[in-house]
């Protein structure tokens, strides 16, 4: 019988699953009023939920991300890095990317506070 994951895990599986459903007001639910969130396509940080909002209806109008965790390993300080396949699609279907990232995450409170894309050890 496998362990029950930590409920760390279960919120960032839920993150992705509204993230990959375009449910923003879900994924919000997930974060903390002052998250930071990096704008992985354009560059620099949006913090707080309403200029999150507004970067993802951005980026969907562009591009078509589809983001599946892989595998969670839990650091140190409610950090927690994810290995993602990421496949995004032009709004014609057309591949741009697909590989292989790292997602970390510090979660606060029951939380996401902030994520970070990083290259996977």
């Amino acid at each position: 019988m496998p362990n029950q994951p930590a409920p760390e895990i279960e919120l960032l599986h839920a993150a992705y699953a509204a993230f990959n459903a375009r449910d923003i007001d879900a994924a919000l639910t997930l974060m903390t009023p002052n998250v930071a969130w990096p704008r992985a396509f354009k560059g620099g940080f949006v913090r707080g939920l309403e200029e999150v909002r507004a970067y993802w209806t951005e980026q969907w109008s562009e591009i078509d991300p589809h983001v599946e965790p892989t595998a969670f390993h839990p650091e140190d300080a409610g950090r927690i890095l994810v290995e993602v396949h990421q496949v995004v699609r032009d709004l014609a279907g057309t591949i741009l990317a697909d590989e292989r990232v790292g997602h970390r995450f510090t979660i606060e409170h029951g939380l996401i506070q902030s994520m970070e894309v990083c290259s996977l050890p």
